[in-house]
């Protein structure tokens, strides 16, 4: 018998989004997860706001509704509160119900810019961190570091010299569009040139033959058991960022007797003696094409777990893939190193999260192993 093609919209809904929702989705687990980590940072709110005037937005929703920007990569604020306004699984998750009134995207963009500090990402994504570890998921001997550029949100038009134009003004004297520029025959640097648009980033250029961009770079410390990461760094593009970062996030979370694998990038005599000094395993790629020869010596480089970091490392490059294509941390839409941060502090902090949804469906599997 064929149905009735019915228009008439009923008044009335008898299911609430909790029914709505499968039970097996996963992002049930995952904001499960998550507000357990917003319920225990309930202390760090409290102390952000006044307890007079108008109420803010939740800072519990903002962090949601951040999240789910990175999950379903949503490229944009206003893209997101439209979202916000039909999906009733972007509801559920955030904590809407289904009448409730969805923010103006500006009023949303300056509740989370207030709210969303280096300081309190970097708190929630440790605390992230410690879910991971009172579940037992993560090694805590065996690391592999790794950077990536992330490029920025300026035009190279907007490198200029230093000394032409004020910071601030997007490299357009008289407003209306870009001037025509010709850099044939012009030596642009660091030193001498900075962008009008993001004064913070700096050109930079992947490897060799390759085009310099305004960039920043990600850092990332992963533990080689499930590929969780255990720390960020955001810093300029410079050529001894990735080295001096490592070591910074080194003295946060490595002890004696712990073991860190890299590239060859930080195959630099003045890494692996400070490493070795603290007592931490150099499992860095050997760089025997340079003339000095590698750092790290033939009695590292022959340990049985030296192959075995080396293999497990390239993990991390999953990492940043996942970051750059579903997190959107290839070309980020902030400016100011502060901010960019902030993004790669949340987006890997969303990556930690994904990945304990899965682990932790399968932990049943991997005990009957």
């Amino acid at each position: 018998m064929r149905g009735q093609d019915i228009q008439q919209a009923d008044w009335f809904s008898y299911k609430t989004l909790e029914e709505r929702v499968p039970a097996d989705h996963p992002l049930r687990l995952v904001r499960l997860l998550t507000n357990g980590l917003l319920l225990s940072m309930d202390g760090e709110f409290e102390k952000l706001y006044s307890r007079t005037g108008r109420p803010s937005i939740p800072p519990e929703r903002l962090l949601r509704a951040s999240l789910l920007q990175i999950f379903y990569t949503v490229r944009s604020e206003r893209q997101l509160m439209e979202q916000l306004d039909f999906n009733l699984l972007f509801r559920w998750f955030v904590g809407l119900n289904m009448d409730e009134a969805v923010w103006d995207h500006s009023t949303f963009s300056q509740n989370r810019d207030r709210l969303l500090t280096e300081t309190l990402t970097r708190d929630f994504f440790s605390r992230v961190v410690a879910v991971a570890e009172g579940y037992g998921l993560m090694s805590d001997e065996h690391f592999s570091v790794d950077g990536t550029l992330i490029e920025a949100w300026a035009a190279q038009k907007s490198f200029r010299p230093k000394a032409e134009v004020s910071p601030g003004d997007g490299g357009q004297a008289g407003g209306g569009r870009d001037a025509e520029v010709d850099y044939k025959g012009e030596r642009r640097c660091n030193d001498t040139h900075a962008s009008t648009t993001d004064p913070d980033a700096r050109l930079y250029r992947k490897g060799q033959g390759k085009e310099a961009k305004l960039s920043y770079m990600a850092h990332a410390l992963m533990e080689n058991r499930h590929g969780l990461v255990v720390d960020v760094e955001t810093t300029q593009a410079t050529g001894t960022a990735e080295r001096e970062a490592a070591l910074k996030m080194g003295k946060r979370h490595l002890k004696a007797g712990d073991s860190l694998g890299a590239d060859k990038a930080y195959d630099v005599k003045e890494l692996v003696i400070e490493l070795e000094a603290r007592g931490i395993k150099p499992h860095i790629a050997r760089n025997l094409n340079d003339y000095r020869g590698s750092a790290v010596s033939d009695g590292v480089a022959a340990e049985p777990g030296y192959e075995i970091s080396q293999r497990v490392r390239k993990r991390i490059e999953q990492v940043f893939g996942w970051g750059k294509t579903v997190g959107q941390l290839r070309k980020t839409k902030v400016r100011g190193l502060a901010n960019v941060a902030v993004q790669s502090l949340m987006t890997f902090a969303a990556y930690n999260l994904i990945r304990l949804r899965k682990l932790l469906c399968l932990r049943p599997i991997m005990a009957q192993a």
